[in-house]
């Protein structure tokens, strides 16, 4: 991915073939880019997306969002990624089209201290560590919101459900 590309799907951000990590604030993002850089993941494997960025562009998906963001979890994991953007966590889109190269990454992910490492499918987005509470996760519903399976076990809006 290039840095002035946006892949979306249904209007919001959806960069399949990809891994999405959200590093918390203070994080070395200069190491985590070298480890990544050495895994042998291509040409162009990070590009990195500062929270300013990142909420402006997370904004900008739930403005422009198609009916169809809201079926599944895109809509979701758009306010999801806002809300870390707003905490400041810098966003890290890393080119990782095989299960081999995810493997690394998610490797790279837990070594650093990503709070989310998610990758992008074509029909699925899943998370690659392990984050939040041991909780079990409630059916998916765009009318439940995203489940608090944050570091913090907290969320905002909504109440948390129990399956």
């Amino acid at each position: 991915m290039k840095t002035d590309e946006q892949p979306t799907a249904f209007g919001v951000f959806s960069p399949i073939g990809h891994v999405v990590m959200a590093m918390p604030s203070g994080t070395d993002l200069v190491a985590v880019e070298a480890a990544l850089t050495a895994a042998d993941l291509g040409p162009d494997p990070v590009v990195r997306i500062p929270p300013a960025q990142m909420l402006a562009q997370a904004d900008a998906d739930l403005a422009r969002a198609s009916p169809l963001a809201s079926v599944g979890q895109e809509r979701i994991l758009v306010k999801a990624q806002r809300e870390l953007a707003a905490q400041g966590h810098t966003f890290l889109v890393i080119d990782a089209p095989d299960d081999e190269q995810v493997q690394r990454v998610a490797a790279i992910a837990r070594r650093f201290g990503a709070n989310r490492a998610q990758r992008y499918d074509r029909w699925v987005i899943e998370e690659l560590i392990e984050v939040g509470t041991t909780d079990q996760q409630a059916p998916e519903s765009p009318d439940l919101g995203l489940n608090a399976q944050t570091r913090s076990g907290h969320k905002s809006g909504g109440q948390r459900r129990s399956a």
